[in-house]
């Protein structure tokens, strides 16, 4: 008897039609993976089987969970039913925790509300499942907050609240977005064993087919709201008989083509980076004890020569972001120099950075997070301007930004248009438009492309080559996709507990990895080809 059936769901909200007759069924301790780009359905599915749905939204068809009627039951059934028989990882931790409540509240809360245990049984339960997940106590307190952990820290806590009461059904929806490799590697195993010990179904949503491929019994495709193309895993990428799953696949292994730029010869570096550290001030232990400082970056060295790509590669919290932050001056190094063009940019006051802003620009992970949601894209495109040395008049500035959005592949008419108005790689190309509107010689581009779709993220690779041929840019990517370091990088850095541990060209470093941190993230990397072939020997 299948856990979970949905027959002919057909969704709208208000005239628009979002899910257009989808079929799918789960069984006990079966994962199916649902895959398909940004605006395929794929979460409004996952939200019609919860009832979360828009006040304007109208659901037709059959789902049933267990015998239970979802569409027909009532808002009591549900309340019983969520967090209980049916647990929901969602996409983005940090606005699934509420902020003002501790991580051993969150976990806790859901264990005392459908259970009858007290505040101290339901606090150890948390812990447990905390640990269970990655983060124990020695570390991470229950009286920690969500912004005292990184994403990847948060995400861990999202999954520890869906499977802390060891639901019949768990729906993961991007799970893993947040996570390096390593630790993606073991919540997938994780969720494995919960498959495997309790016969939960699992619904495991993902842009990823590496990811779901190395997961799912069974493989869903969804495109604008339909089924192309449904069945066991194996066969479904190796047949690949619908051309969409063709371009899936594809775009999965996409390695854009990388011309070298002409540039005039320079033997300066661009940007260097010598014995670089970064403490922060710790937790007192004790009335009478100071706080020892945590050293979060120590002792980094790194040059990036003009139109150069270097990755910086490591776990999540291995300081790699921080180290952008000094790189950027947006924070300040305890030790150490940072040179910008010949130039130290390390203890200078702000009024004098000016010039080094200007020719050092970043692509932030979060393209809408990093947007004033109320401003028109001119505005928002334009805000570097301030920064040339003569600011462009108000028609000139209109022509520069329209020139930069049809260097990313959008349109002038754009120009009027809001931030909620475009997709997740609409969102990213409208923040790589701003980042190169003063035509910088350095972009630190901080996980650009890890909440984006195959097909939109090779797009936005294939940008990033197209721009460094064209204008010189060099690049310094931030990342713990090691699939975006091998496309895009010339040289690749490893980053463990705050030093670089190994360092080289790309394909060295990741073909032949030297220290135990680059062999255990190149292990732990998804790979779709290797994944399918592992899929198709497990079934003979």
């Amino acid at each position: 008897m299948n856990l979970l059936e949905i027959e002919n769901l057909s969704l709208s909200i208000g005239d628009t039609p979002i899910l257009k007759g989808v079929e799918l069924t789960i069984a006990p301790g079966e994962v199916v993976g649902l895959v398909g780009e940004s605006g395929s359905g794929k979460s409004m599915t996952a939200l019609t089987i919860m009832r979360l749905l828009p006040h304007l939204a109208r659901a037709e068809g059959r789902v049933a969970f267990d015998g239970i009627d979802i569409l027909g039951a009532s808002e009591d059934q549900m309340c019983a039913l969520r967090g209980d028989d049916i647990g929901m990882v969602f996409q983005e931790p940090m606005t699934a925790l509420n902020p003002v409540k501790t991580i051993g509240e969150q976990v806790a809360e859901g264990i005392r509300w459908h259970t009858k245990a007290s505040r101290a049984e339901a606090e150890e339960r948390a812990r447990k499942i905390l640990d269970r997940v990655g983060l124990p106590e020695a570390k991470f307190p229950l009286s920690r907050y969500p912004h005292e952990l990184s994403g990847g820290q948060r995400q861990r806590v999202v999954i520890a609240i869906a499977c802390a009461l060891k639901p019949k059904l768990l729906i993961a929806d991007e799970p893993t977005t947040a996570l390096d490799v390593v630790l993606q590697a073991q919540i997938l195993d994780l969720l494995r064993d919960l498959v495997s010990e309790n016969r939960m179904g699992l619904l495991l949503i993902s842009h990823d087919l590496a990811v779901v491929t190395e997961m799912a019994d069974r493989l869903i495709i969804l495109r604008n709201g339909e089924v192309m193309e449904a069945g066991d895993t194996a066969r479904t990428l190796s047949e690949q008989q619908h051309p969409y799953t063709r371009e899936l696949a594809l775009a999965s292994t996409h390695v854009p083509a990388r011309p070298k730029p002409h540039l005039a010869g320079s033997a300066k570096p661009l940007l260097e980076v010598e014995g670089v550290g970064r403490d922060y001030p710790g937790r007192r232990k004790s009335l009478f004890r100071p706080a020892q400082p945590i050293r979060a970056v120590d002792d980094v060295s790194l040059t990036i020569e003009p139109a150069q790509s270097v990755a910086l590669v490591g776990r999540s919290g291995c300081g790699k972001s921080t180290l952008a932050r000094m790189i950027l001056a947006l924070d300040k190094p305890t030790a150490g120099t940072i040179r910008f063009r010949g130039e130290p940019i390390t203890g200078k006051p702000e009024s004098t950075l000016k010039p080094a802003r200007r020719d050092m620009q970043v692509v932030f992970q979060d393209p809408y997070g990093s947007f004033d949601p109320r401003q028109k894209v001119e505005k928002l495109v334009a805000e570097p301007l301030h920064l040339l040395e003569k600011p462009p008049a108000k028609a000139e500035r209109r022509e520069m930004v329209a020139h930069a959005l049809q260097e990313v592949g959008l349109s002038q008419r754009d120009m009027d248009k809001y931030p909620h108005e475009f997709s997740g790689g609409q969102r990213q190309r409208l923040s790589i438009a701003r980042a190169i509107i003063t035509r910088p010689k350095l972009v630190v581009a901080d996980e650009p492309v890890s909440a984006l779709d195959v097909s939109i993220r090779a797009q936005i690779l294939d940008l990033f080559a197209e721009l460094n041929q064209k204008l010189g840019i060099a690049y310094l990517f931030i990342t713990h996709d090691l699939t975006v370091a091998r496309a895009m990088a010339d040289e690749v850095l490893v980053m463990h507990e705050g030093k670089i541990v190994e360092r080289g060209r790309a394909a060295e470093v990741l073909d032949h990895p030297r220290s135990e941190a680059a062999q255990a993230l190149v292990a732990a990397a998804p790979d779709l080809h290797r994944a399918i072939a592992r899929k198709m020997q497990e079934q003979g």
